[in-house]
Parts: C-alpha cells; structure tokens; sequence
C-alpha cells in the first residue's frame, strides 16, 4: 500500500490513504520524510514467519 504525507501536526503525520481517506500514523515512524512525499507500507511475510519460528523456538526452549 502506498500513502502520501499531507502534513505533520505535531507527533503525527497525517496521511492520505485510499480513495481520498486521512489517517494519523506516529511521525516517528516516518524519519526523514517531507509532506507531499509517497511513501510505501509493505507486509513481509517471510520475515514473518522467520521471527515466528524464531519465537516458537525460544517458546519451546523455556518450557521444556
């Protein structure tokens, strides 16, 4: 998904989603952007999945 930075207002940036919507995300989240900037949000799914094994693999160790 790809938003666009409207503005900042003080810790948030507001952003424009989809079909013309606005949504507020932490500012800290966005270090170095500038409004008017498009910038990309991304699920990865294969890291995912990493830190889960990885989680269950800690999980596993404890208990047993």
């Amino acid at each position: 998904m790809k938003v666009i930075i409207d503005r900042f207002e003080g810790e948030y940036a507001v952003v424009e989603i989809e079909k013309g919507h606005f949504v507020d995300i932490p500012a800290c989240l966005l270090v170095g952007a500038n409004e008017g900037d498009v910038v990309s949000i991304n699920i990865e799914k294969e890291e995912t999945e990493d830190r889960k094994v990885k989680i269950e693999n800690l999980m596993n160790d404890l208990f047993n």
